[in-house]
C-alpha cells in the first residue's frame, strides 16, 4: 500500500464526512420548510461581511478553544471531560469573586489573581470526576453531567445570593447577576467600535502552551501514552492513576480559565446564562479539530461561524437560532463515523485491493 494512496483515501473519506454532514443537515432544513441555500449562505458567509460581525465571531472562538484545548488533554490521556459546561460556571464564580473581594488592588496583580482563581476553581472541579475515576472506577460520563447540574444549581445560588448585585435589591428588579467588576480585571478591547478583547492573544498562547506540553515533554508523552493504552503504559511504568487525575485537573482549569476571560473580556460582570454552551460545544471543537492545537484553532473559529450565523438565520431566513445545536449533533455523529473508518485498517485494505484490480483492468484494456 502506497503512502500516496493512505493520503488519498483519508482525504476522500474526510470529503464524503463533509457532504454528509452537508446533506443531511440539509434534509433537515427542509424538513421545517427552510430555504436551505439562502441559510447555509447566512450562516458561512453573512458573518464574514463586516468587521464587527468577523469580531463577534472570534469573541466565541475564544472561550471555545481554550476549553477544546482542555478537553483534548483529557481525551488524549484516556479521560472523556463533558463536563466543561459546570467547570466554566465554576471559575467564573472564582473569578467574580477575588475581583469582588480585591476591587482595589492595581490590575497587574488584580487580573493575573483573578484568571488563577477561575483555573483554580475549574481545576478544582474537574479533579471530582478524575479521583471517582482513577479510585473508584466511577463513570467519568456520568461523574461529569451530575456535576454540570451541581455547578447550574451553585452558579444561580450565588447570583441570587451572595453575589446578587446590590443596585438590584435597591431597584427592586432582583435581577440575578452581580455588581460590575472591577476595571482591574477587565481585558482591553484593542480594535475601535467592537468587544474584541486580547483575551485571544491569551487562547493562542494556551494552544501553543498545549501542543509543547503534550508533544515536547516526558510529562506530556506519558499522558498520550496512558491514554493510547492503560495496559501498555502501566508495564511501562506509567501511572496511569495520576495522569488520569492530572488530566481531568488541567481540563477543568482551561474550562475554569474559559470562564475567567468571557467575564474580563466580553460581560465584566456574573449573569445568568453566560456559559452558553461553551463547555459542550467545545467538545465538539476538540473532535472536530483533531485533539490537537493546530486543528482545534480553526475549528474554533468555524463553529463560532456557526453560533453568530445561526443567530442571523433568525433575522435573515426566519430558521430557528437553536438549529445550529441540530447542525452540531449532526457533525458530532459524522467525526465519530469517520474516526471509525479512518481507523478500520481492513476497510483501508479492501479499497486498496479494489483499487489494484480497478488498476489492473485499466492497464489490460489498454494493452
Amino acid at each position: 500500500m502506497t503512502k500516496q494512496f493512505r493520503v488519498l483515501y483519508k482525504v476522500t473519506i474526510i470529503i464524503l464526512a463533509i457532504l454528509a454532514a452537508m446533506l443531511i443537515g440539509s434534509i433537515i432544513l427542509m424538513t421545517i420548510g427552510a430555504d436551505v441555500f439562502k441559510t447555509y449562505r447566512v450562516i458561512l458567509f453573512e458573518p464574514l461581511k463586516t468587521t464587527l460581525q468577523l469580531t463577534e465571531v472570534l469573541i466565541r472562538a475564544i472561550p471555545l478553544t481554550i476549553i477544546a484545548l482542555g478537553i483534548s488533554v483529557a481525551y488524549r490521556s484516556g479521560i472523556i471531560n463533558i463536563g466543561g459546561e459546570g467547570q466554566m460556571a465554576m471559575g467564573i464564580l472564582g473569578t467574580t469573586a477575588v475581583a469582588l473581594a480585591f476591587p482595589e488592588l492595581p490590575k497587574p496583580i488584580l487580573l493575573p489573581m483573578a484568571i488563577l482563581a477561575g483555573a483554580m476553581a475549574g481545576g478544582v472541579w474537574g479533579f471530582i470526576p478524575g479521583i471517582l475515576r482513577a479510585k473508584l472506577q466511577v463513570s467519568e460520563l456520568l461523574s461529569t453531567v451530575m456535576l454540570n447540574y451541581i455547578a447550574a444549581q451553585i452558579y444561580t445560588f450565588m447570583l441570587r445570593g451572595p453575589f446578587l448585585d446590590p443596585a438590584e435589591l435597591t431597584m427592586g428588579s432582583g435581577t440575578p447577576q452581580s455588581m460590575r467588576l472591577s476595571t482591574g480585571i477587565w481585558l482591553n478591547r484593542f480594535l475601535k467600535g467592537t468587544r474584541l478583547h486580547t483575551g485571544i492573544f491569551f487562547a493562542l498562547f494556551l494552544a501553543l502552551l498545549i501542543y509543547l506540553l503534550l508533544w515536547k515533554t516526558n510529562y506530556g508523552y506519558k499522558m498520550r501514552a496512558a491514554g493510547a493504552s492503560a495496559r501498555a503504559a502501566r508495564y511501562g511504568g506509567i501511572s496511569v492513576t495520576w495522569y488520569l487525575v492530572i488530566a481531568m485537573v488541567i481540563s477543568g482549569a482551561f474550562a475554569g480559565m474559559a470562564g475567567a476571560i468571557e467575564i474580563a473580556g466580553v460581560h465584566r460582570r456574573a449573569i445568568e446564562g453566560i456559559t452558553g454552551g461553551y463547555g459542550f460545544s467545545g467538545i465538539v471543537v476538540a473532535l472536530f479539530g483533531g485533539l490537537h492545537p493546530a486543528g482545534i484553532i480553526p475549528a474554533s473559529f468555524f463553529f463560532g461561524l456557526l453560533i453568530v450565523g445561526a443567530d442571523m438565520t433568525q433575522r435573515m431566513v426566519g430558521v430557528p437560532a437553536n438549529m445550529v445545536n441540530v447542525l452540531q449533533g449532526v457533525i458530532i455523529l459524522v467525526i465519530v463515523a469517520t474516526k471509525m473508518i479512518l481507523a478500520d485498517p481492513y476497510l483501508m485494505e479492501r479499497v486498496w485491493r479494489k483499487y489494484q484490480g480497478i488498476g489492473k483492468k485499466h492497464v489490460e484494456v489498454e494493452a
